[in-house]
């Protein structure tokens, strides 16, 4: 009885050391992998992608892209769920379900933001950007990312900006060619102070409406024009309600504020933030080259279509509605920030 016990014993103690001696190996395996650059170090994880637009846009379609390339290059064990059509999280609740990392990534419009931070009315500003490519410059730029990092406060981190695009003005009454030419008009505006106020500067009366509710207020004369980028203008058939469109109006941006949830990105190791990063910058290439893409074409569309009267303002057009427009930039450069116009503006003389 004593040899089975002593065998016994010694027994249990192979397996003990040879137990140990597998975690050891296990462990030094995966430091040395995650040192090589391998995929071995890479946490497992699902993360979900919230966003409130259709499957058929540049955004949705950035999304995708960007979730693909995280799972491959994590060799599947990073999961990216994406939600379009505000089936996680609707405008309201998304920002408050980042905080609680409910989702991990949201891709919000940035008027959306300013009442966290006031500069997020930068793409609002009117006339603020002389191309898609110096607005690229701005939030890519020093300023730009400060304005994205100052809302880690609040529990967020900004990474990226994604495009929509500039807004062209579309009325029933007349062709507006200059600053008079909006006087007397009811303009739908989207939100925000900014752009109420480049209207009222104007002498339009800016009305808010839900943009669902756009083109049932246009057919019934509740609002007589609206601004909106050619996509929308054109996926929205806004042409059939609406007789004028002045372009290269751009008195406004439509822009996107690429957001991760501060908790989750401060518990990414380096292997697997570096990762999930490559995976938005390639979401931005996406982003930015569809939504150039897709507003080429939604023009094209509208002017084959031939039920709008289409006028495209020149340089010198468009520099009367900016000396118009000045009292705007006056209004709100305190509370944006004098120094973050400046920054801006700088972006489009590059």
């Amino acid at each position: 009885m004593y040899h089975v016990k002593k065998a016994t014993f010694t027994l249990l103690g192979i397996i003990l050391v040879l137990t140990l001696a597998a975690c050891g190996g296990s462990s030094e395996s995966s430091s040395t992998s995650e040192g090589d650059g391998g995929s071995s170090g890479v946490q497992e994880m699902t993360i979900k992608i919230s966003h409130v637009v259709a499957e058929n846009t540049p955004k949705h379609q950035a999304a995708l892209a960007m979730a693909k390339n995280i799972e491959e290059n994590s060799d599947g064990k990073v999961k990216v769920q994406v939600y379009p059509n505000g089936q996680l999280f609707d405008d309201k609740t998304e920002v408050k379900n980042l905080q609680a990392n409910n989702v991990q990534f949201i891709i919000p419009d940035m008027s959306k933001m300013v009442g966290m931070n006031p500069a997020f009315n930068v793409p609002s500003l009117p006339f603020m950007f002389s191309s898609n490519e110096a607005a690229y410059s701005f939030w890519d730029g020093e300023k730009g990312q400060e304005i994205f990092q100052s809302l880690e406060s609040e529990g967020i981190i900004g990474l990226r900006m994604w495009p929509n695009g500039p807004k062209q003005i579309t009325n029933t009454v007349r062709p507006i060619k200059a600053p008079e030419d909006l006087q007397g008009l009811k303009i739908r505006v989207q939100g925000g102070q900014v752009l109420a106020s480049l209207f009222k500067t104007l002498d339009a009366g800016p009305l808010q409406l839900p943009f669902g509710q756009l083109y049932t207020a246009l057919e019934q004369g509740t609002v007589d024009g609206q601004v909106n980028t050619f996509s929308n203008i054109s996926t929205k058939k806004l042409g059939d309600v609406q007789k004028y469109i002045t372009t290269n109006w751009g008195a406004a941006r439509v822009d996107y504020a690429m957001l991760t949830n501060k908790e989750f990105w401060e518990g990414l190791n380096e292997e697997t933030k570096k990762i999930v990063q490559a995976g938005i910058d390639h979401g931005t290439e996406v982003a930015r080259s569809k939504a150039e893409q897709l507003n080429q074409e939604a023009f094209k569309k509208i002017k084959e279509r031939g039920k709008m009267d289409i006028y495209e303002l020149s340089a010198e057009e468009r520099s009367v509605f900016q000396e118009a427009l000045q009292p705007v930039y006056d209004e709100f450069r305190e509370e944006i920030g004098a120094d973050v116009i400046k920054a801006a503006k700088e972006s489009s003389a590059e």
